[in-house]
């Protein structure tokens, strides 16, 4: 597909999506919100993708936030409706997709760009990378899952301070609470991301969409991930890469896992 305010490009495996609107500093707006749902949408069906890299254009921004001109008249209905549709079509998207999914932060994730990348399965940082929440600026607060997943990763305290204060933290803070698991140079950023998803493409992707699930699940309201966990985990024992994989370990070889 062809795309105004991102790029989606694979290699080897890998699927990278880049944000591009570096004029804007990559700031979120509906069309590339759609746009990004439908490139995420479109690498999760491809069965040559095994994991997806989202970063953003240039060397300042991830995504330095919404597009404030946008909403900046919504009344209280009009305000609701962005939140919930924001969140379905990419933010909460992102997180239940069974394709792994890595944010390389090449600079500011601010509001929704930080939203973004906390909904994605794991994220690496440049050391030029700041991370904040800046909605109480602005008399709102974040819409886009960051009262959620902030705490899940950094803690209630944290999350709570950084949401307070509307304050940025830098890449190395961020590795210290947890909210990014790895902190490299500018132009190692990618090769780094890359390096991790070919570690994962070594391991079974059938597999690895039934432990985000698991994963996922405890994190949700009225959900056991205990027995969200037993289901999957026995759900594998009908799959060709469980098959694969268990007869390449006894016979002392490299698994070809075939997929699904």
């Amino acid at each position: 597909m062809n795309y105004e305010n991102v790029q989606s490009a694979h290699s080897k495996g890998i699927t990278t999506i880049t944000i591009n609107r570096p004029k804007k500093l990559n700031a979120l707006n509906k069309a590339t919100i759609q746009e990004l749902h439908d490139a995420f949408d479109e690498a999760n069906k491809d069965k040559a993708t095994k994991v997806i890299i989202i970063t953003g254009s240039g060397d300042k921004a991830f995504v330095a936030g919404a597009d404030i001109s946008e909403f900046a008249d919504f009344d209280v209905k009009e305000g609701s409706k962005l939140s919930a549709q924001g969140q379905d079509l990419l933010f909460d998207f992102v997180e239940n997709l069974n394709t792994p999914v890595i944010a390389a932060i090449n600079g500011f994730a601010l509001g929704g760009g930080l939203e973004l990348a906390m909904a994605c399965h794991f994220r690496v940082a440049s050391t030029n990378a700041k991370m904040g929440l800046p909605e109480t600026s602005l008399g709102v607060i974040p819409g886009y899952g960051g009262t959620q997943r902030l705490p899940q990763l950094v803690g209630k305290g944290r999350a709570m301070e950084m949401v307070m204060t509307a304050g940025m933290i830098d890449a190395e803070q961020a590795l210290n609470y947890g909210l990014v698991n790895h902190v490299v140079e500018q132009d190692e950023l990618l090769p780094l991301a890359e390096k991790i998803a070919s570690k994962i493409m070594r391991n079974s992707s059938v597999a690895i969409g039934k432990a985000i699930k698991a994963i996922n699940a405890n994190y949700k309201d009225g959900k056991d991930g205990y027995k969200v966990e037993i289901k999957q985990f026995g759900k594998c024992f009908g799959t060709e890469d469980f098959v694969e994989g268990t007869t390449a370990f006894l016979e002392k070889r490299k698994a070809e896992f075939p997929g699904e």
